[in-house]
């Protein structure tokens, strides 16, 4: 599958020296942080053309569809750029564990870091 993103989008983005860029994955009626995954071009056309959340894997050096192996889908319901064109958010509905550890979040098994908690001045 070959899908080519539209030029005006492709424009807006800041990639890392392989091409990439971070994308942020939120449950999107929770705003739970589910994950953070690597898109380039072609992922991020496939995400935005399908209704499914699509990835570049570093480790394997190929495309993959969040769910085609493990059933945990990501329906996505909105996708943005922030302001510096480096990172997107990728609001999905995801369907069973976002981690392939098989938590909910990839955020539980790494725990608190124990950061001093900070209060905005007045």
């Amino acid at each position: 599958m070959q899908t080519s993103l539209d030029p005006a989008i492709a424009a807006r983005l800041k990639r890392d020296d392989h091409g990439l860029v971070a994308a942020v994955v939120q449950q999107h009626d929770t705003g739970e942080v589910l994950m953070v995954g690597w898109m380039d071009d072609e992922a991020l056309a496939r995400t935005l053309t399908t209704g499914r959340a699509w990835y570049w894997s570093r480790s394997r050096q190929e495309y993959w569809r969040k769910g085609d192996t493990s059933g945990h889908t990501q329906h996505v319901k909105s996708v943005a750029l922030d302001c510096d064109g480096d990172t997107l958010l990728v609001r999905v509905d995801q369907v069973g564990p976002a981690c392939h550890t098989g938590t909910r979040t990839c955020f539980e098994a790494g725990g608190d870091l124990g950061a001093v908690v900070a209060e905005a001045d007045a």
